[in-house]
């Protein structure tokens, strides 16, 4: 099992890296984490601010990413820098897919050039896959590549690229693809996003629960499954493997619509709004991981049950 010394998440200030901030802090191993960021903004790291190195630093800048990277001098890198809004990559693509492209093509290219040696796990997505036909689910991690939006195709030059590094300059790279997981911090996220409508009803801030697709179906798990699913990569996944990461919990979406509002404090109206929908959508988003638990020992803790309730009662509190 490997360890770490000093550890570097880009993307700290978004949702995921903030979320894996908190879940590497918890941990009793002696390291330091750092992060970059690039606006000033704060409000997911701050019960943590104080207990982590921050630097602001522009992934879109190779001079910037090479300066931090020669002060951070890191030996564990969770690559999670890069816009994750699918909804509006259909709006703005050239916006979206530069700067997730040029982000991890810099922080690679920078990481070669000053010939450090850091494991680089790169956080990828299940949304490589795309469009899945019934034949090839559940998924492994040879699936031929359908990305439906500009995201998933920003996200399958990330990890392509990240594997042409590997291959061709030797940099310990492990890339995951992680499937559906509850995230309160993003409210463009199916279930965040419903979750959150349903609890502005109960406080009388609004009276409908809009939705889009009701047909997809997706393995979801709970965020500290997916954070402690990142760390376990970095400490015992194999350098140029790629994993899929998923929950046991497969569910349609209308369903799980169904016994989300179930917990709700008052009835729930629902109804489809169409400016949710995008021109293509993923179907069938069910992964094999039995490559991952095999070389990691990995497996799901939380139900789907407490973790439904855990993300309700957690956007409660906001």
């Amino acid at each position: 099992m490997r360890k770490f010394k000093r550890i570097l998440i880009t993307g700290i200030v978004g949702s995921g890296g903030s979320y894996l901030a908190e879940h590497l802090l918890k941990k009793k191993s002696k390291f330091k984490v750092f992060g970059i960021y690039r606006k000033k903004s704060f409000k997911n790291i701050k019960n943590i601010k104080k207990k982590i190195t921050l630097y602001k630093c522009d992934l879109n800048n190779f001079k910037s990413i090479k300066n931090v990277l020669n002060l951070i001098k890191p030996d564990l890198i969770f690559h999670l820098a890069s816009n994750p809004d699918v909804r509006k990559s259909f709006d703005y693509p050239l916006e979206i897919i530069k700067n997730n492209n040029n982000c991890t093509l810099n922080l690679l290219e920078a990481i070669r050039v000053q010939k450090i040696n850091p494991l680089i796990v790169v956080c990828s997505t299940s949304e490589v896959y795309g469009l899945v036909s019934k034949k090839d689910v559940p998924i492994d991690e040879n699936n031929k590549f359908n990305p439906a939006s500009p995201y998933a195709v920003s996200k399958l030059f990330q990890d392509t690229l990240s594997q042409t590094y590997y291959k061709n300059y030797g940099l310990n790279i492990i890339i995951t693809r992680m499937f559906s997981y509850f995230n309160v911090r993003r409210y463009n996220l199916f279930s965040s996003h419903w979750a959150k409508q349903m609890v502005d009803i109960e406080k009388n801030r609004s009276k409908i629960l809009y939705h889009g697709n009701l047909n997809s179906v997706r393995a979801i798990i709970d965020i500290d499954d997916a954070m402690e699913a990142y760390w376990i990569t970095a400490c015992k996944g194999k350098i140029g493997e790629v994993y899929n990461i998923g929950g046991n919990k497969i569910i349609n979406l209308k369903k799980f619509l169904k016994i989300l509002v179930s917990y709700s404090t008052k009835k729930i109206k629902t109804k489809l709004d169409t400016k949710l929908l995008r021109k293509t959508d993923v179907t069938l988003q069910i992964p094999n991981v039995t490559k991952f638990k095999k070389h990691t020992g990995w497996k799901p803790k939380v139900s789907f049950e407490k973790s439904i309730q855990k993300m309700i009662n957690e956007i409660r509190l906001k």
